[in-house]
């Protein structure tokens, strides 16, 4: 639920990034924050466990414009992939605007995404959420590696719904950008509404 501060005329928007651990959100949250201006964006805050996986979130305000005359910006969050964090992963939950779907693309992962995919519709679930209404774009990302699903048993897998997608390679920038795009603009149709 977006955050709206009359005094200042700004709306605030929670976009996640969710997926199985090392399919690629931080990756996606670094890049977007390297190749934004610097006047867009705010400070990126990154709280790692000694492996670099994402314990906890990133956070990159990221300014769009605006929506009926208030200054829009968007908080990029990526949850922690590993299924010991799920408190962690519940509490960043909390008032989602929007959530980008990262599905790590080798066929030897696809039980992790499945199993990271139950996680979020559970836990959208118990804050109240139904995620068929929510804002949602999947990146399908690591196409670059060999033994990848193709895209039509990932859409059939994961997209029911034909939501957009994305294929990506998100260490090279490949999707990211795009993704966010995608994301953003189906959470301004859903503040306009």
């Amino acid at each position: 639920m977006s955050f709206i501060n009359y005094a200042n005329k700004e709306i605030n928007c929670k976009i996640i990034y969710f997926g199985p651990g090392l399919s690629g959100k931080t990756t996606n949250i670094q890049y977007i924050y390297e190749h934004t201006q610097a006047d867009s964006r705010g400070k990126l805050v990154t709280l790692s466990t000694e492996n670099e996986r994402t314990l906890f979130f990133d956070f990159l305000p990221l300014s769009v414009g605006e929506v009926h005359g208030y200054k829009t910006r968007f908080h990029l969050y990526s949850i922690p992939g590993q299924t010991f964090y799920e408190t962690s992963r519940q509490f960043i939950l909390k008032g989602v605007d929007g959530i980008v779907f990262v599905v790590d693309s080798q066929l030897e992962r696809m039980e992790a995404d499945i199993e990271s995919f139950e996680s979020l519709e559970k836990g959208l679930e118990r804050q109240g959420y139904d995620l068929g209404k929510l804002p949602l774009v999947f990146q399908y990302n690591k196409r670059d590696l060999q033994g990848v699903a193709p895209i039509q048993e990932l859409e059939a897998t994961f997209n029911p719904m034909r939501r957009p997608y994305f294929e990506a390679v998100a260490n090279r920038g490949q999707g990211v950008m795009e993704t966010l795009q995608a994301i953003s603009q189906r959470v301004i149709q859903e503040l306009k509404s």
